[in-house]
């Protein structure tokens, strides 16, 4: 009997118990009975699929359990009629799972790679894509992560930092990657914006709905990206936009600045620009200024060359970019924009089709292909 492999999957099968409206309490007990029916039958017959195996166990277990304390009700109050169905909570326990899944004796950043994997359904790829890790060490991240977990009781939640972290991943990878979860990701930092009164549960909750206030608009119907500037701003929600604007000028008057509300000031002023060429360039780029200083992210450095770029012109784009790492992911596209801009369109054309092969889905390596196409038929021509 494999123990370790019983005890890096006791966390994913608790995860789908409690997401069923299973009470956690009651959840681990029935876990804890797959697990012993496990080390007595796995030896003789052993399932192809352990973690499907030890959740339709522990949910027959949890089902005798809901029955059991029914029927003990039902002899001590004397009731006659047979009691009604357990109701499901009325309570949606998503957010719960992921305090949970943020345990306290995980670093940051393995809680927020576990809950991603066990509870926001995402791979283990799309994960290391978010961070910039190759697949194999977020694979291996994830493992120690689980053996962590595997040995504790999930009854101390996690910081509001970490499921703010695991919430802004979700909806990133919902509204850019292969799976929609951005209107989920939305829902639960909405509840969260209810029930805790933060200023960066705020900017993210405000740094959402601008994002996805502009999502129409991203795509045209042949599936292919429309860069920002080029997008046809009559789609954008407004009563998004102005819902999150108001959300974020309520956050930003506490005075307590954070990643998320910088990040959602740079979208709103994105979202205030009539037109492309309205676009305050140079307040982005104070913002961005801001965020270094708060995240010092390479990443925040990349969106502020482009953002430089646009408010002191394409050599000081460049000049900033030079300042980076050049195998930073986009690094290729973002030199080629500057590149275009600074009238460099053999660098351009050639740039582009190098950050085409690197690209990290379809959509925007289609893009990329395009822009270079483009620039190639204007040198030829």
């Amino acid at each position: 009997m494999d123990e370790v492999l019983l005890r890096s999957l006791t966390p994913g099968v608790l995860a789908v118990m409690v997401a069923r409206g299973a009470d956690f309490a009651a959840a681990e007990d029935a876990v804890q009975d797959a697990l012993v029916e496990a080390v007595r039958v796995w030896p003789a017959d052993p399932p192809r699929d352990a973690k499907g195996w030890l959740v339709t166990v522990a949910w027959r277990r949890y089902l005798d359990a809901v029955r059991a304390d029914a029927a003990r009700r039902r002899r001590e109050d004397r009731v006659d009629q047979e009691p009604a169905p357990a109701p499901s909570p009325a309570v949606d326990d998503t957010l719960q799972l992921y305090f949970l899944c943020a345990h306290p004796s995980l670093t940051p950043s393995s809680a927020v790679a576990l809950t991603l994997r066990a509870v926001g359904g995402l791979t283990t790829r799309q994960i290391a894509r978010a961070y910039l890790v190759p697949e194999a060490t977020m694979a291996q991240r994830i493992s120690r992560a689980k053996r962590t977990v595997s040995g504790v009781r999930l009854d101390r939640p996690g910081d509001v930092a970490t499921v703010l972290r695991v919430l802004y991943l979700i909806f990133n990878e919902g509204y850019g990657g292969d799976v929609d979860l951005a209107a989920e990701a939305i829902r639960l930092t909405r509840q969260l914006a209810a029930g805790i009164d933060h200023p960066e549960v705020a900017g993210l909750l405000a740094l959402m709905l601008l994002h996805h206030a502009r999502r129409p608009a991203r795509t045209r119907p042949d599936g292919s990206l429309v860069p920002l500037a080029e997008q046809d701003r009559g789609r954008w929600d407004t009563k998004a936009i102005a819902e999150g604007i108001t959300i974020l000028q309520a956050a930003l008057s506490r005075d307590r600045l954070g990643e998320f509300q910088a990040q959602a000031a740079v979208a709103a002023l994105h979202a205030d620009a009539q037109r492309a060429q309205d676009t305050d360039w140079v307040q982005i780029v104070e913002w961005y200024d801001e965020l270094v200083r708060i995240t010092d992210s390479p990443v925040v450095r990349l969106n502020r060359a482009v953002a430089v770029g646009e408010a002191d012109g394409p050599r000081a784009g460049l000049a900033a970019l030079a300042e980076l790492d050049a195998s930073l992911p986009r690094h290729s596209a973002v030199s080629a924009y500057l590149h275009e801009r600074d009238g460099d369109v053999v660098t351009a054309a050639r740039l582009y089709a190098e950050a085409a092969h690197k690209a990290p889905n379809l959509a925007e390596r289609d893009h990329l292909t395009r822009q270079a196409a483009r620039l190639n038929a204007r040198i030829r021509g």
